[in-house]
């Protein structure tokens, strides 16, 4: 309950910076269509049960603090950044709270291999959570004007670090490794890959996919994205009750 209210926190914090911008905060967050939402594609993929809650917290809430530690420690825009001082800190408790978790799970072999089976297929998605390579990236405005200080690969890379050392601390198998001569992590399998959806699988097997494909899939979102988005429209939408001017 606690992680729960610290991401409506977050989102609070993020939408009212955006109303006080002059940005219509009901339209945003109440009126726009399920697929205008732009969250990370692994937020539409449902987590069924404690074990995989643990899981994400372990590997989302990783990349959601690398990718906000960067922007605190680079922007430029003062609000965002005083904001990012108190967001740091419950990420922090978040990633803890799916580490404890993840360690004890680690010890019972029934446990362990419900974390590895939701690892397998979490990992890989969590990996693309950091968008397109530096290579294919074509716009650079976030990084020119120092609302963030790092490229995307650099984000994979700095997540990577701090992942695949606990993941094999725990003994947990991920498709990564460190490269000690080139000093830098290795994706050990196809990517980017396809993603099967309903079984939460990746057909490895079939081999790398281009990135357009995977932005297909994007923009199409994930299996859960209306339920979850009429879930938290519902209710403005079945009253008569505005913000307040």
């Amino acid at each position: 309950m606690s992680i729960i209210q610290d991401e409506l926190a977050h989102a609070h914090i993020g939408y009212r910076l955006l109303g006080d911008l002059g940005v219509d905060m009901d339209q945003l967050i109440y009126e726009r269509p399920a697929p205008q939402f732009k969250y990370p594609y692994a937020f539409d993929v449902p987590l069924n049960s404690w074990v995989e809650l643990a899981c994400a917290n372990a590997l989302y809430d990783q990349a959601g603090f690398v990718l906000l530690s960067d922007v605190y420690q680079s922007s430029t825009f003062g609000p965002w950044k005083r904001a990012l001082a108190k967001v740091d800190k419950e990420e922090t408790f978040h990633l803890r709270h799916g580490r404890t978790w993840l360690r004890k799970l680690a010890k019972d072999p029934d446990a362990k291999a419900e974390v590895q089976a939701a690892i397998d297929w979490m990992f890989i998605l969590t990996l693309e959570w950091f968008g397109l390579p530096d290579a294919l990236k074509q716009h650079s405005e976030q990084l020119d004007y120092g609302f963030k200080g790092k490229s995307n690969d650099q984000l994979r890379q700095w997540w990577m670090s701090e992942v695949v050392p606990f993941m094999e601390e725990i003994g947990i198998r991920v498709p990564a490794h460190l490269d000690p001569e080139r000093d830098e992590y290795v994706i050990d399998c196809p990517f980017p890959a396809s993603f099967d959806e309903d079984r939460r699988e990746w057909l490895v097997d079939d081999g790398a996919i281009s990135w357009d494909e995977v932005q297909k899939r994007w923009r199409a979102r994930g299996p859960m994205n209306h339920d979850y988005v009429r879930t938290l429209q519902r209710g403005y939408q079945t009253t008569s009750l505005r913000r307040a001017a």
